[in-house]
């Protein structure tokens, strides 16, 4: 018996089953930086519409996580896909280089009380080295861009810009100084903002104390409650979890719609809000009998006394008081909160605070009877204060609670809320009667703005609603200066305040932010240098990020970039952080957003839903999967999950992502092989001379670039690799290449039905490779290569493939469907017959088909080509009403080359072992096919 095997064409490539991609990838890194890929892709793009995606900057402190790897690989799929999509798009990466952590971290190694110049240098020098660590894994991830020149904070044109934007802000009126109550953490010794404040559980001292009605107001309240005098003392009572603030007491405020009662009971006269009263005398184990009542507003102005110090103070009425817990009425100190301190304005009351930067109270503070507060910790201080309180008969409940608390995000410690002189961004605040405030344009701004996916904005939106002024002053060493000089005796910004900044800006822009901390007032002030002092505040560091639009987009790199951004992508928490300090200073200081458009994606928890944590072992490092499974596979993980909610991952779910990509891969090697003596430039042939079936393919194909630039389009990535999947396993692996093998290896190597067959998988490839390029960048990559043959081209310089046109294309697809569908029971009734044992491969059967009507048209149109489609050696079709399917085994020979069980095996005497239809591709002019 002759072996056929050599007469097949078996076509082979050099692209490798195994991708090897750990040992492969960094060469194909490093060839990229060596043949200057990026700037390449930025020349190819020249005079294309321009697609900006502003990097928000990540911090740069500590190797990259995961975390950082999905937020790089999004932002560079889309950066890939807009580029195919034929845009011009660059991507600028920068990063966050001032603030407290490295402050800290220089702290950690060099100890405390360095000169403030010095902690600047050892500052500016580890934030350096922080980038290149960084940077060095964003790149090995496969992420193309202008590696060699990122933007980062620390550039001293950018801390000059940066200046500028605080500049412009105050011209416009947005900026002010002010006493009132920031977010302070005492670990960083410095005001927080919002964005830096993370709630978590705490324990604390939950009490009702009793304010008692001053001797003076006893007819007024009596009056009120509908009584002619009281019986004995009266008492309002408070609840609080924070004992220690109530020396800083100016007031108790009451809701004025809700209605109070007045309750006798042993203690005396209790006056709680009636909703909450019950559960109040339950908690303090009093009996009571109501014996009048009130709304708030008539309790407006009643004196009270002050529980431990020798003075009074009022009952006022604030909406901000709610029935959720305690008694219906707020102690108030106007130092320590921010409902506090705004109903405080409303009525003038003193922001007295007797705490200092480290939490401790001043010398001044009045001592008590138990114990002098002065020096103490606020944390020391609550139970001296519970203390007093219970040794004057006041503390009618104290019971420790587990409640939601605001924590520093780098310390992890509660914080309290303190009144400091400070530098507010104000969001109602304005120069003028008639301009518009900050709030209102932000919410037109994100009215404005798209939102991926669109939840977004309902957040956002509520944000910018609620949200208290930005304090952005900060009290360190490491950040960019508030170059302001204050009048000593009044405070006043000095006259010349804008020409200042400019001559400050253009300093910094030559020695960095050194020169301000380093300058004599007497250069820019001269004599009147000593009415002035030189401010020593720093800006917050959302600042520093908040205005890159400016100190970047339209700055340092504005031949790169367009403003304003087509969109700024980040994580979820980025909503109170980068995408709402980025809102703020655009609304502040051109009128609208900076950008146009929102992408959020959310956290990486493991394959449990747990939260990444060292303790629990279950951190998956990107360093790790890039070094053992390659980059591409952690990317293809990224872009098969739905980030925007949670996004899963784990050991597990990684070698479900490898056998995916194995797939992908191996279909791609099919395709690739299976062309390799293809030369499109002589080979291809137009569709009107494919057979119909690849004409079919070739639709199909166009169906899914279509779906797959439109999810492009809508960010929807898991949506593509899904597409992907279904196309590579379905669409090619189940059907069209399943049945393409025949006639790929058994006709003619130059025959017109396989350069037919070559020509659909020659746009397939193309088509395939391009539309995963954005995701599997080096896979791609690898296979362009392959594809072109050239070593100096690459995928990324081309856009979407331009796939030919097809008459009658929504025809043949309705068609080619109909056939599907009867392939797929065809498909069922071949398997049972192997499932019974009596045939082993589909080839040794037999099938007819009983049809009718537009169905017999379609499966007759096909002719002898119909058993290619269903995969078996014979098919036979009637017309019928009834549609049916009958398979049967066959008994003939076998072919020896094509496998097919055929009648006519043997009939040539010269190939007694060959079907007519092999020795006709071998021998003779070759097979006819259908459709052709």
């Amino acid at each position: 018996m002759a072996d056929y095997k050599n007469t097949l064409n078996l076509t082979d490539t050099s692209f490798p089953m195994r991708g090897d991609l750990a040992k492969r990838e960094p060469q194909w890194v490093k060839d990229w930086q060596d043949k200057q890929l990026y700037e390449k892709i930025r020349k190819a793009a020249q005079g294309r519409p321009r697609f900006v995606l502003h990097d928000g900057p990540p911090y740069a402190n500590g190797d990259i996580h995961i975390g950082h790897a999905v937020n790089k690989i999004l932002k560079d799929i889309i950066v890939r896909s807009k580029t195919l999509a034929g845009y011009d798009a660059p991507y600028v990466p920068g990063w966050d280089c001032h603030g407290l952590p490295i402050e800290h971290q220089i702290e950690k190694l060099h100890g405390k009380h360095i000169p403030g110049d010095k902690v600047r240098e050892l500052c500016r020098a580890f934030a350096g080295e922080q980038v290149n660590r960084q940077k060095k894994d964003f790149i090995r991830l496969g992420v193309l861009g202008e590696w060699d020149n990122p933007y980062l904070t620390l550039a001293f044109k950018t801390e000059a810009d940066e200046i500028r934007a605080l500049g412009k802000i105050l011209e416009k009126g947005y900026l002010y100084q002010g006493l009132k109550p920031v977010n302070w953490c005492l670990d960083c010794g410095s005001a927080l903002a919002e964005a830096e404040v993370e709630y978590e559980d705490k324990s604390s001292h939950a009490i009702d104390v009793a304010f008692e009605v001053h001797p003076n107001h006893a007819e007024k309240v009596a009056k009120i409650f509908g009584l002619t005098h009281l019986r004995g003392p009266a008492f309002a009572v408070i609840w609080t979890t924070t004992p220690w603030t109530l020396p800083a007491n100016e007031a108790v405020s009451a809701h004025p719609e809700f209605i109070y009662d007045l309750i006798e009971t042993p203690k005396g006269a209790l006056i709680l809000v009636r909703e909450l009263a019950e559960a109040c005398l339950k908690r303090y184990g009093f009996e009571g009998q109501v014996v009048g009542s009130a709304n708030g507003r008539a309790l407006e102005h009643v004196l009270l006394k002050h529980p431990f110090q020798d003075r009074d103070v009022g009952i006022i009425c604030g909406t901000h008081v709610t029935l959720e817990a305690g008694t219906g009425l707020v102690h108030t100190a106007p130092a320590h909160g921010a409902d506090d301190y705004q109903i405080g304005k409303v009525y003038g009351l003193p922001v007295s605070n007797p705490v200092d930067n480290d939490g401790r109270f001043v010398a001044s503070t009045p001592a008590l009877s138990v114990s002098p507060l002065a020096g103490k910790t606020v944390w020391e201080a609550n139970p001296l204060v519970l203390q007093e309180l219970d040794a004057r008969g006041l503390l009618l409940k104290s019971e420790k609670i587990t409640h939601s608390y605001p924590h520093c995000w780098r310390h992890k410690t509660p914080i309290i809320f303190r009144a400091t002189t400070q530098w507010f961004i104000g969001m109602d605040h304005k120069d003028k009667e008639d301009a518009a405030t900050l709030r209102w344009i932000a919410e037109r701004a994100v009215d404005e703005t798209q939102f991926f996916p669109a939840w977004g904005r309902a957040r956002l939106e509520a944000m910018m609603k609620t949200r208290p002024d930005w304090c952005v002053s900060r009290q360190r060493n490491w950040g960019v200066p508030i170059p302001f000089f204050l009048h000593k005796e009044t405070g006043a910004l000095h006259p010349r305040t804008p020409e200042l900044i400019e001559q400050v800006a253009l300093r910094v822009e030559q020695a960095g932010i050194e020169a301000w901390f380093s300058l004599d007032a007497k250069e820019l002030l001269g004599d009147e240098a000593d009415q002035y002092r030189k401010m020593k505040d720093t800006l917050d560091v959302w600042f520093d990020s908040g205005v890159t639009h400016l100190s970047v987009m339209r700055g340092s790199h504005v031949d790169a970039c367009a403003y304003p951004a087509d969109l700024y992508l980040e994580g979820s928490d980025q909503h109170r952080g980068w995408f709402q300090s980025s809102l703020l200073t655009g609304c502040a200081i051109d009128g609208r957003a900076p950008y146009k458009a929102l992408l959020t994606h959310g956290f990486v928890v493991d394959g449990k839903g747990r939260k990444m944590s060292k303790s629990m072992g279950n951190v998956i490092a990107p360093q790790k999967v890039s070094d053992t499974l390659g980059a591409d596979i952690l990317r293809l993980w990224t872009a098969a999950t739905d980030y925007s909610g949670e996004l899963s991952i784990s050991d597990e779910i990684l070698k479900r992502v490898v056998e995916a990509y194995r797939r992908i891969r191996n279909t791609l090697r099919f395709l690739l092989a299976n062309t390799s003596d293809f030369d499109a430039t002589k080979d291809l042939l137009p569709p009107a001379q494919w057979l119909e079936i690849d004409r079919y393919a070739l639709a199909m194909t166009r169906e899914l670039q279509a779906q797959c630039e439109t999810e492009y389009g809508k960010y929807e990535f898991h949506r593509v690799v899904q597409a992907l999947q279904t196309y590579c396993s379905e669409d090619l692996g189940g059907f069209y290449l399943d049945i393409l093998k025949d006639r790929l290896y058994t006709t003619a190597a130059g025959s017109a039905a396989r350069r037919s067959a070559q020509s659909a998988l020659w746009h397939i490839a193309q088509t395939l490779v391009k539309l995963m390029a954005p995701i599997l960048s080096f896979t791609a990559e690898e296979a362009w290569a392959t594809m072109s043959g050239k070593t100096d081209d690459s995928i990324m310089l081309h856009t979407w493939q331009a796939l030919p046109a097809l008459d009658g294309e929504a025809a043949l697809i309705e068609k080619w469907n109909a056939i599907r569908a009867t392939r797929a029971e065809v498909t069922r009734a071949l398997e049972e017959l192997r499932i019974a044992g009596k045939i082993g491969s589909s080839l040794q059967a037999e099938v007819t088909l009983q049809a009718d009507g537009e169905k017999y048209a379609q499966l007759a149109s096909l002719g002898d080509d119909l058993r290619f489609v269903f995969i078996c050696s014979k098919t036979t079709l009637v017309r019928g009403a009834e549609e049916k399917v009958d398979c049967a085994p066959l008994t003939h020979a076998k072919c020896e080359r094509c496998w097919h069980v055929r009648e006519d095996v043997g009939a040539n005497p010269a190939h007694p072992d060959l079907c007519g239809r092999c020795v006709s591709n071998l021998h003779g002019e070759g097979e006819a096919r259908a459709c052709a």
